[in-house]
């Protein structure tokens, strides 16, 4: 069922990376909280969906039009409560930014046309008063020819009353969408690393509500109410119907698409959690093993430690289905070498070590020649590697290890992109 007749929707999104549009779409949340709100990130992002989870104790899907397609972007959208009345879309990047071109494949510009909704341009004001004229009515003309509506701008780092009226009545005077909300230049910062934010149980969740403010006729102008839609989805064939499927999750583990469960339930298996970190061994009548990726690299004085390696050992010994992704790939090396050198042992099931590099190692999306998609983006390397043997076949990035049936790279995927595929890794 596509979103019901009064749920209103907008995709939330910057002019560039950095411009703090993270920072306005959780107080936008937070703004929204007495409401039924349901959150959406575009792009293969595991973090910022945290983020939005625990501020709306709901979970967050993603939708990318280059690893999902649209049509399955279409079909995770419709996928909402019936209570639901805001739509919020965080987008990726700035607006045009994506695979490739300006406003194609996988950017922001392209979901919104996809979806059919406006986008709420989020501006970093600091320093600019005049100026946002011309960068707004660029934007504008832009979208408009993509076939995308800019309906409301959103100012972050605003300096004061003065400079938040200043930049309404040039917005007003020229004609272009209307200031929505706007933001102090002393908000909360939200905490990063490596790899983007940190997890938001690290650090309790700002307040924004002293700092930002709405004009709430305007922002709820903005948004689109979705007229309700009935689909008949098509019923999947129960691909792992009976399969109990064990899963990694915990602070070291937690990068997994709530669509990849969903996906999973579907297809008919059971899902069974298990933490390496609690030293918790791979569960009983497991039929296959999903180890995911996360941040192995900070718990490694406890991982190797963890009473988990020889049930992961054995299972993998006893050729049962194993896939492996980025941090659980980690796992199955002879060491862990963070950034300040030090070693950590691992399970020592595959012969290469895994080292931290100050930079970004690989980023991108990967397409193996089966149909499956997915994403790659890591700061670690693996060294002393011998006599690996590929278990993908791609054109750029990890082509993995394949040992018996247990299949390993840095590469994330999203299941639902070639589902009979999937579970023939997973049987």
């Amino acid at each position: 069922m596509m979103p019901q007749k009064n749920s209103k929707t907008a995709l939330i999104v910057g002019t560039q990376s950095g411009c703090g549009k993270t920072t306005i779409m959780l107080a936008l949340l937070q703004f929204l909280k007495p409401h039924f709100v349901q959150s959406f990130k575009a792009g293969p992002d595991y973090l910022d969906p945290l983020w939005h989870q625990a501020m709306t104790s709901r979970a967050c899907y993603n939708l990318d039009t280059k690893m999902m397609g649209k049509d399955l972007c279409r079909e995770q959208f419709g996928r909402l409560d019936t209570q639901t009345e805001f739509v919020l879309i965080e987008g990726a990047m700035g607006l045009f930014d994506g695979a490739q071109g300006v406003g194609e494949l996988g950017s922001s510009a392209h979901l919104a046309k996809v979806l059919d909704v406006p986008v709420l341009l989020v501006v970093n004001v600091k320093g600019m008063a005049g100026s946002i004229v011309p960068l707004v009515k660029g934007f504008c003309e832009m979208a408009k020819s993509l076939g995308v509506v800019i309906s409301g701008i959103i100012a972050n780092h605003v300096g004061s009353d003065h400079h938040v009226k200043l930049l309404v009545d040039l917005l007003n005077t020229h004609h272009l969408p209307p200031m929505v909300g706007w933001m102090k230049k002393n908000a909360p910062i939200l905490p990063e690393r490596h790899l983007g934010l940190k997890r938001p149980n690290v650090n309790e969740l700002p307040n924004f509500s002293d700092f930002f403010q709405v004009n709430e006729k305007a922002l709820f102008s903005a948004f689109k109410t979705q007229a309700k839609k009935t689909i008949t989805p098509q019923k999947p064939l129960p691909l792992l119907n009976g399969k109990i499927i064990a899963v990694t999750y915990d602070d070291a583990c937690c990068f997994i698409y709530p669509a990849n469960l969903d996906w999973l339930k579907t297809m008919g298996a059971t899902v069974v959690f298990f933490s390496i970190l609690n030293g918790d061994v791979v569960p009983k009548k497991a039929d296959a093993l999903w180890l995911t990726g996360g941040y192995p690299e900070l718990y490694g004085h406890l991982l190797e430690k963890s009473n988990s390696w020889d049930s992961i050992k054995k299972f993998i010994e006893a050729d049962k289905p194993v896939l492996a992704e980025c941090g659980g790939v980690m796992l199955l090396g002879k060491t862990l070498i963070d950034l300040d050198g030090k070693s950590y042992k691992m399970a020592g099931i595959l012969p290469f070590s895994s080292v931290m590099k100050d930079h970004l190692v690989s980023l991108g999306y990967r397409h193996e020649k089966s149909g499956v998609k997915g994403h790659e983006f890591h700061h670690s390397a693996r060294i002393e590697a011998e006599n690996l043997v590929p278990c993908f076949s791609i054109n750029r990035g990890d082509s993995g290890i394949r040992y018996k049936k247990l299949r390993a790279s840095y590469i994330h995927w999203y299941f639902a992109s070639a589902p009979e595929i999937i579970a023939g890794w997973l049987s």
